[in-house]
């Protein structure tokens, strides 16, 4: 195990920003990791965002320069857990279209100079 490894928890209610929920490193890195690992929670490894994360203090929200990154950590957990967000619709089945039978739009032209 490196001697700088960091670990950060998450925990994240679905009503707001994800909180800190614990911050450590070394020993207490591993104990975070191991924990999870006991409890069957996703762990997700980044250095670059452990290290952003580590900045904040437990109990705070992310930074929101972090949302965006962290909101598609969680979505990708969440799909594979089989869980969806309040109120989540499937998008529609995709459809092969072929230009030469469906006019539903115009086929595009060719540009003549």
């Amino acid at each position: 195990m490196n001697d700088d490894k960091k670990a950060v928890a998450l925990f994240y209610d679905g009503t707001q920003a994800p909180e800190i929920s614990a911050v450590g490193s070394h020993a207490l890195a591993e104990r975070i990791v191991s924990l999870a690992k006991e409890h069957n929670i996703p762990i997700y490894e980044n250095a670059p965002l452990v290290e952003m994360l580590a900045e904040q203090q437990w109990g705070e929200r992310i930074p929101p320069e972090l949302y965006r990154i962290v909101a598609e950590i969680i979505a990708f957990v969440y799909l594979l857990q089989g869980r969806r967000p309040k109120g989540w619709q499937a998008p529609p089945p995709y459809r092969e279209v072929n230009p030469a039978t469906d006019r539903t739009q115009p086929p595009i032209q060719p540009d003549h100079q």
